[in-house]
């Protein structure tokens, strides 16, 4: 009999994401896939927000789809955002040891979206979660989809 361990995908949980926003500040949106490879199910979830940023929406995306998980998971994240990849996987422990601060020159600067970060930061400490940057607009599935439920999000907040 095999020994299920070996036989389990190095993740346990595939999470696409996007944000878009119409002007930037705008109104905007995200959406997220979350994709269970063992049972090859997939979840979609979009929101969105009347004044915000598309960086706003691209974290926010990330959050929905990882505060989704019910129990500690690991998850690789797909997402067309260097900004949120490289933040999470290179940014952000020296974000936290200087207090979210960032240093622009020789002055130190607070930190932009300081509350989507120290939020995602729970998260990261609650999963296991690695980051894969794709290409955006270029014909990925998931992350075409994603931006499609991310654009009719922001499209519900234009006209309030």
């Amino acid at each position: 009999m095999a020994d299920s361990s070996s036989t389990r995908t190095a993740v346990d949980v595939l999470l696409y994401t996007d944000g878009a926003c119409s002007g930037n500040p705008g109104p905007g949106g995200w959406g997220c896939i979350l994709r269970h490879p063992a049972s090859g199910t997939d979840k979609e979830l979009s929101g969105g927000a009347a004044e915000t940023t598309n960086n706003q929406m691209e974290l926010q995306a990330v959050i929905a789809g990882l505060n989704a998980l019910t129990r500690p998971t690991r998850v690789q994240v797909i997402t067309d955002s260097t900004y949120v990849a490289k933040g999470c996987s290179e940014w952000l422990p020296n974000w936290k040891k200087n207090g979210w601060q960032r240093k622009e020159g020789k002055k130190w600067m607070p930190l932009k979206n300081v509350e989507f970060w120290q939020e995602l930061d729970a998260l990261l400490a609650k999963h296991r979660v690695t980051f894969q940057v794709v290409k955006g607009h270029s014909g990925h599935p998931e992350n075409e989809r994603c931006d499609e439920l991310a654009v009719e999000a922001a499209a519900g907040f234009k006209h309030r």
